[in-house]
């Protein structure tokens, strides 16, 4: 028999930063999402460390992975910032999410659990709770839960992680868009038509629904 392979115990200097290199990368993430850190926006590790009250190491490290993410890029002195969306990224992102959302839905429609398109229609009617309310930040979040969760649901664990990954640059698309009134209510009533679809298990008409929602709402 062979041997059992034994992992290297990491020491708890190298736990403990990590710890606090996803507490930065959470931190500078949130707030880039958020608009509070705008395009061009200049990212320091020794402020954000300042802020966060740890030393620079964890913060390098959380800003490393946001760089490889594509949210922040180097800027003409060598600084990171915050990247800025031009139209010919916008309609990559467009392309990109719709392609990678299609094969989640014709997946979805043959393997999700029907418990799963039960707990869709519970987001529904968080969705349609919040819409009457007007509340778009709920609305933004439960979105971004819904699509999130036809893609686990899909059993394309891959897909789901790069999916999970491009909801950033949807989000980043979304700041400083103006949206007419009823716009809540339009998107909860497509998502209520691809669940039905779902639920029907009809591919072919869950990805025009889905295809009919991204035309409209994928900024």
């Amino acid at each position: 028999m062979r041997p059992t392979a034994q992992l290297d115990r990491k020491p708890e200097s190298d736990l403990r930063s990590g710890s606090l290199a996803d507490g930065a990368y959470r931190h500078v993430r949130d707030e880039i999402l958020a608009g509070r850190l705008g395009p061009g926006s200049v990212v320091g590790e020794g402020a954000v460390a300042e802020q966060l009250g740890i030393s620079k190491t964890p913060v390098r490290q959380a800003l490393q992975l946001l760089h490889r993410e594509g949210l922040l890029e180097v800027g003409r002195r060598r600084q990171l910032i915050v990247c800025g969306v031009s139209d010919e990224h916008r309609r990559e992102v467009r392309e990109v999410r719709e392609a990678l959302e299609s094969l989640v839905m014709r997946r979805a429609c043959e393997s999700m659990p029907i418990e799963e398109i039960d707990y869709l229609r519970l987001l529904l009617i968080r969705q349609r709770r919040v819409a009457d309310l007007g509340d778009e930040e709920a609305f933004i979040e439960l979105d971004e839960e819904f699509h999130l969760r036809i893609a686990a649901g899909s059993g394309l664990p891959v897909v789901e992680r790069f999916l999970g990954e491009l909801r950033g640059f949807v989000r980043i698309m979304r700041l400083g868009s103006s949206r007419p009134p009823g716009h809540l209510m339009a998107v909860y009533r497509e998502h209520e038509a691809i669940v039905d679809a779902l639920e029907a298990r009809k591919p072919g008409r869950a990805v025009r629904a889905l295809r009919v929602h991204l035309a409209k709402h994928s900024y």
